[in-house]
């Protein structure tokens, strides 16, 4: 399961290392792709809609004070049952994949203590599970971004800090560590945060047990229970089991009234284009930053990896007993299975117990300032590749080793602090698409190809589904903080290996890895 170090991976661990950081002199590559002959048949997996819809619980902040909540998650390893009759070993904020949901309020901050407590050595992989925590769509600042190489090591603790300066939106907290991100984030460390403000309570939209959460990801399984990673050659990680919120192809019993749902793609590389067996449309209401001006209805959608949307479904027009059925439409160059065509089931078992918040308001956010931003704002454009090369993923050619190499210091852009910008992301290959993350800022899509974005992009987003042969264009203000962020693919394992940049804004910003490093020793309460 080890190998020898290349010159890139030597240069990642020893930049580490010279923070003062102990990392291994060796680590995991993923499975040979032979691993996933030991995989659990089709016959040991639980059959689509047999066990039911659960969420994952929200989290309560050990304590409040005027200004700020305050939350512990303890990573750690914990034996669950994912399919009926095994156990699997997972990494879980909280000991649970996914994790608790945190529930923050606009312009009041939180801070999450992380403290690692996951064992020295991963149980199957071999590599030493040291991580670092992104509050992906969070304008964080650098030192509470999750940048990769600021990493927290089994035994060490930080408190990020989070400002909640944005409007209300969906978050999610996944690992970022360096090189690991893939494994970390398919064991089981990804879970919501959901920002909410006082638009959002304004618009009469579902709540409270009419606003769900669907954390999407897909695994493999060993006939033991166990959890296969295989990367295929650092392509990707394609499992045979969709998971919704932990739970292999659940039913979910709803009334017959309008659902919301908060729908991530929290897998490692597998896109979904999702549609209703009914044919009946979604109505698109937000996209990864937040409302978009105006619904959107839609018939399908693609759905990259870290994307998020918003949407409602109406159950009203369902009698008793309808059974609605959430299909995967496969989109190309994923690897499918039995039962990958299927994610859940909606059962309609009742009628409305309550109409409040039942609404679809004409409008959303017609003021929204990153969609109102126009062509002319932009000061300048810029243009990014995204290529494999010699083996390895890159932007402009460029690798998050480059990155370390540079001492920190190579950039693919420096806007200025609350600049405008458009940026034009390249995908040249049809054998692979990209989900590209851009950290810190909100944007808008001008075109795809030279064509309008699809409707259910309209809305501010942080991540572009970069299809294969695609030019995607987006424009967007670097505001609220100055520093140094990352941008990658989103596809986990093209980011380990090794797309993944960085930009700075403005100047002056604090050092992302020295500022407020993982400390050593027991946390002090939070």
């Amino acid at each position: 399961m080890y190998r020898s170090l290349t010159r890139r991976e030597a240069l990642k661990l020893g930049a580490l290392g010279s923070a003062g950081l102990l990392l291994p002199l060796e680590r995991f590559a993923g499975a040979a792709g032979g691993a996933s002959s030991n995989r659990m048949p089709s016959s040991g997996l639980p059959a689509p809609f047999s066990l039911p819809f659960r969420t994952p619980p929200v989290l309560s902040p050990v304590r409040t004070d005027a200004t700020t909540d305050y939350y512990r998650v303890v990573q750690q390893q914990a034996l669950v049952e994912i399919l009926p009759g095994k156990q699997t070993a997972i990494f879980g904020y909280n000991g649970i994949a996914p994790g608790p949901t945190i529930m923050a309020e606009r312009d009041r901050p939180v801070v999450v203590q992380q403290i690692n407590s996951l064992p020295p050595v991963h149980p199957t992989l071999g590599y030493t599970p040291y991580v670092s925590v992104h509050l992906h769509g969070s304008p964080s600042l650098p030192e509470y971004d999750g940048y990769a190489s600021d990493v927290i090591q089994p035994g060490q603790w930080k408190n990020y800090h989070y400002p909640n300066n944005h409007p209300a939106c969906t978050f999610w907290y996944h690992d970022h560590a360096v090189g690991i991100t893939a494994e970390n984030a398919y064991f089981g460390l990804a879970a919501m945060y959901e920002l909410h403000d006082d638009l959002e309570r304004s618009l009469g939209l579902p709540s409270g047990a009419y606003d769900v959460p669907l954390i999407i990801k897909d695994a493999m399984f060993a006939q033991d229970g166990s959890l296969i990673f295989d990367d295929r050659d650092h392509s990707g990680l394609f499992g045979d089991v969709i998971l919704v919120n932990g739970v292999p192809w659940p039913a979910m019993r709803v009334e017959r009234r309008k659902y919301r749902f908060r729908m991530l793609n929290a897998s490692v590389s597998r896109s979904y284009r999702f549609r209703l067996s009914t044919g009946e449309p979604f109505t698109m209401i937000a996209g990864d930053s937040g409302f978009g001006p105006v619904p959107q209805p839609v018939g399908d959608f693609r759905h990259a990896m870290a994307e998020r949307f918003e949407m409602i479904i109406d159950f009203s027009k369902y009698p008793i007993g309808q059974r609605v059925v959430l299909q995967n439409l496969q989109p190309k160059n994923n690897i499918e299975f039995d039962n990958t065509d299927k994610v859940m089931a909606f059962d309609v078992v009742a009628d409305a117990s309550t109409l409040d918040g039942n609404t679809i308001p004409a409008q959303l956010n017609p003021g929204g300032a990153t969609m109102a931003l126009t062509e002319a704002d932009a000061v300048r454009s810029r243009k990014f590749e995204f290529v494999r090369k010699h083996g390895e993923w890159t932007i402009n050619g460029h690798t998050w080793a480059d990155v370390i190499a540079s001492g920190f210091t190579l950039l693919e852009a420096h806007p200025g602090f609350n600049d405008v910008e458009i940026w034009e992301f390249k995908n040249t290959s049809g054998g692979w698409f990209h989900p590209v993350h851009v950290h810190l800022i909100d944007f808008k899509i001008l075109d795809r190809n030279g064509r309008p974005p699809f409707a259910y992009e309209k809305a501010p987003k942080d991540v572009i589904y970069l299809g294969e042969n695609e030019t995607v264009r987006m424009i967007g203000r670097f505001e609220r903080q100055v520093g140094r962020y990352m941008m990658h693919c989103h596809n986990l394992v093209h980011e380990d290996h090794d797309m993944m940049v960085q930009f700075e804004v403005g100047t002056g910003g604090h050092d992302p890895i020295t500022t407020d490093p993982a400390r050593n020793g027991p946390p002090p309460e939070v």
